[in-house]
């Protein structure tokens, strides 16, 4: 009995010696500070280390690797070092024995020491992890959906099971940086249903959650980029995360965050205000070649001239050192900055014949789309580009691919169209969607209209193959029952062919699933009506009566887009009253919510149809409001700072004209003296036709004028005066000033003081002639909202307003020059 208490005491203190020593070992790892050290410690512990031991070894190597800035890191030493391929020979032998935490930590370090997928120790290590993956807690789950998503398994039998687990524990996960991290790794192989559920619980966990990392945040962006879905209340909460950890934000975080935007279709001034600064406050800190392209795609589009040049300067010297990708990036921002700067455009061309076989097709494509948009003139790359996509086309077999392709080669200079490039669109147009088929239609009717076919037949070939195409895409059309689907179509479907074939078919079908409307699809349907300038009375009053029962589900912004098809296409809905009040109520309770150059395009949306919110025009109309409306119109796009500069001007006058009870004053005479100097141009051969008749019918050209300014800057093509007997005034012999820039009072209380007063009876008359432009494209040709105001406001100014319209003039009722002249004389006269 001594004898086996004396063996187990001998024992057990062996075991508290190795556990002691195994402490100590744990410890020197953890406490190691270069990597040299961690393999020294290896070398000399090997027999000793457990399967804990080698788990912490590797997560220390990462760890030492990830506090180092990026262009530091020494990831290829420590892969190539012995004792790291001995590291991971004893990481497989005890993989069994390791714990689950363990196992899915190891993985994570040797994915991030770029140690590649093949390697068995990733292959053991993540079937391991699958084995026990029912049993793995939340935290651990989510690093290793994590690991397999940066091995890009999106499809992998294995994410399928992890998304399993995630629809079963949803409502137990509270825990915003795990359910991201989860939502993107399994963002390929859920239901649309699923999809809903987690953007619910990770909009509820950001609302609870004071602090989010803007990492978090990020990755929420990520999957719906991944998703391809614009969901705005998860979009304005993440940006108001990235807006609170601005001083965190690096250039990398910065670039990606631009990226999703950009991607999503989401922008945020105020976002761009503070890259900007953070950007310019650090730019000498990012002149290398992994930074720089970075800083020049978040940089370049919003950067002052002088920092934009020195951007251009840089690019230029560095170009040499940039890879296929950073090639990519530049040339796309400066399509985005609408740079042409030729010596910069000449080098990125010399060095990218050398990457050409990096890029893969639709990486081609894109590069094709910036260098003829950027007006390069380097023929050989040309010549390249044009073999390679032909190469890409023959072997091609999805749809959208070849599609693309097609579009492409009909944007290179002197193509010469091959009559392979007719079969492989022949093969394809069954397979292919509407987006597809518009992008091969646009392509046979350029090449056709420039006489691109050179082959025996080819233009019946290719009239064949249109008749063949819309033939499909009525096909298509005619088989659509869900308007969703529809609807995803419908963003990318634009030009003649569309408009031409298409149209019509795609309104009917639309008005024939109208029982689907509902206020998720209002705005894509809104949209689309936008573009086809269609008014369709039964489909505009689904829309307002869908807007109006589910006013509160509909965002903000959304609105705006809504009120802009009723103001432009200038429909009033039955409930005309009612829906207006509806989206005006909605909207000025929200105002907080929408960005100052949204409120603008707002305003100017309500003024088109006559509607004047007070809360809204006191709001715009503020010093400090325009204050920073100015700082944000530094940063946005130049289409978009020049939609709002007019529209505010526009919504100026419109506040001057109607609602005197304002006060607010006309404040933009630089303004459109600026613009009018800026668009000077010639009388078309039409107005000039009927400027020669309204002379001969007048009596001489010394009664009437051409293209006059009015007071607040409406242009007018003819003005002239009538007496109280309707006898023209002479503007020499009465001294009737014209209304010229130099005469428009600065008042929001008009008084016409900048022209002589017309004798009592006398009238003036201002004769528009209304283009197709002016009119919606139906059949009912009715007036847009645009000439409607501003004739509303020259009758305000004291006008009569005459307006031609383009139909009436060019008809056949009108063919000959009496007619035309009987025609002019009864509108000027008000002869019925």
């Amino acid at each position: 009995m001594l004898c086996l208490r004396q063996v187990c005491l001998l024992t057990l203190r062996r075991y508290q010696a190795r556990a002691l020593c195994s402490d100590v070992l744990l410890s020197q790892i953890n406490g190691c500070t270069h990597e040299d050290e961690v393999f020294n410690l290896v070398g000399r512990n090997k027999a000793r280390l457990s399967e804990k031991h080698v788990g912490i070894a590797l997560n220390m190597l990462w760890q030492l690797q990830k506090h180092r800035p990026f262009l530091s890191r020494t990831s290829d030493y420590v892969r190539n070092h012995s004792q790291f391929l001995a590291l991971c020979v004893l990481a497989e032998n005890k993989v069994e024995l390791m714990e689950d935490e363990v196992i899915v930590d190891t993985l994570y370090s040797v994915l991030r020491l770029n140690v590649e997928d093949h390697v068995s120790l990733t292959k053991v290590l993540v079937t391991e992890a699958w084995k026990r993956l029912e049993r793995l807690s939340l935290p651990c789950l989510s690093k290793f959906a994590l690991c397999l998503y940066k091995q890009h398994r999106h499809f992998s039998p294995i994410i399928g099971q992890v998304a399993h687990i995630v629809d079963m524990k949803l409502d137990s996960i509270q825990d915003i940086r795990i359910l991201s991290v989860l939502m993107i790794s399994i963002s390929e192989v859920i239901t649309e249903s699923f999809r809903d559920r987690l953007l619910h619980k990770a909009e509820q966990l950001l609302e609870e959650e004071h602090e989010v990392h803007f990492n978090y945040a990020r990755r929420i962006l990520q999957f719906l980029q991944n998703v391809k879905l614009r969901y705005h209340p998860v979009l304005e909460k993440c940006n108001r995360i990235f807006l609170k950890s601005a001083s965190h934000l690096d250039i990398h975080s910065i670039s990606h965050i631009f990226g999703l935007y950009e991607q999503l279709g989401f922008g945020s001034a105020e976002f761009r205000l503070i890259a900007k600064q953070l950007l310019s406050e650090a730019i000498d800190d990012y002149y290398d070649p992994e930074t720089f392209p970075k800083l020049f795609f978040s940089l370049g589009p919003l950067a002052e001239p002088k920092v934009r040049e020195r951007l251009l300067i840089t690019a230029v010297n560095m170009a040499e050192e940039f890879s296929s990708h950073q090639i990519l990036m530049i040339l796309k921002t400066m399509r985005k900055m609408k740079c042409r700067n030729s010596h910069l455009l000449k080098k990125m061309a010399s060095v990218l014949h050398k990457h050409l076989d990096s890029y893969h097709v639709l990486q081609l494509v894109k590069l094709t789309q910036y260098l003829v948009v950027l007006h390069c003139q380097d023929v050989e790359l040309f010549a390249k580009l044009k073999m390679l996509l032909l190469g890409y086309l023959k072997s091609s077999v999805i749809p959208a691919d070849t599609a693309a392709v097609i579009r492409v080669l009909a944007m290179l200079p002197s193509f010469q169209v091959e009559e392979m490039i007719i079969n492989k669109a022949a093969a394809v147009l069954p397979q292919c969607r509407l987006h597809h088929l518009n992008c091969i239609a646009t392509a046979l009717v350029k090449w056709n209209h420039h006489g691109q076919f050179h082959w025996q037949n080819s233009s019946e070939l290719c009239a064949k193959l249109l008749q063949k195409l819309n033939d499909t895409a009525f096909q298509r059309l005619q088989k659509a029952n869900n308007l969703n689907l529809l609807l995803e179509e419908l963003p990318y479907v634009n030009g003649e062919w569309f408009e031409e074939v298409l149209n019509e078919e795609t309104l009917a079908m639309c008005q024939h699933l109208i029982d689907q409307i509902t206020w998720a699809n209002v705005l894509p349907l809104s949209f689309f009506l936008i573009k086809s300038e269609h008014r369709c009375p039964a489909l505009f009053a689904r829309i307002a009566s869908v807007t109006v029962e589910n006013i509160d589900k509909i965002l903000t912004s959304e609105i705006y887009f809504i009120l802009f098809l009723f103001s432009a296409l200038n429909y009033d809905p039955p409930d005309n009253e009612e829906f207006f009040k509806s989206c005006i109520q909605h909207l000025t309770s929200n105002l907080s919510h929408l960005e100052n150059y949204h409120l603008v395009l707002l305003g100017h949306v309500l003024a088109m149809a006559g509607y004047f919110p007070p809360a809204l025009i006191t709001t715009i109309f503020n010093v400090s409001f325009l204050s920073k409306l100015d700082a944000q119109l530094k940063v946005l796009p130049d289409t978009v700072k020049q939609r709002v500069h007019s529209s505010l001007m526009k919504l100026n006058r419109a506040v001057c004209l109607e609602c005197p009870e304002f006060h607010i004053p006309w404040f933009h005479e630089p303004y459109c003296q600026r613009v009018f100097h800026n668009s000077m141009s010639q009388i078309n051969a039409q107005r000039q036709h009927i400027h020669r008749m309204l002379t001969e019918i007048l009596g001489g050209s010394h009664y009437s004028r051409v293209s006059v300014l009015t007071p607040y800057y409406y242009e007018i093509d003819f003005e002239c005066v009538l007496d109280v007997n309707k006898k023209p005034l002479s503007y020499m012999a009465q001294n009737i000033a014209l209304g010229g820039v130099g005469e428009i009072p600065l008042r929001h209380d008009f008084k016409d003081e900048g022209r002589k007063a017309l004798p009592p009876g006398a009238q003036r008359i201002a004769l528009e002639f209304l283009d197709s432009k002016a009119f919606s494209k139906d059949y009912s040709r009715h007036l847009k909202g645009e000439p409607a105001v501003k004739k509303r406001h020259l009758e305000m100014l004291g006008y009569r307003v005459v307006q031609i319209p383009h139909f009436e003039w060019n008809s056949m009722v009108l063919s000959t020059k009496s007619e035309q002249l009987e025609y002019l004389r009864q509108q000027l006269y008000g002869i019925q």
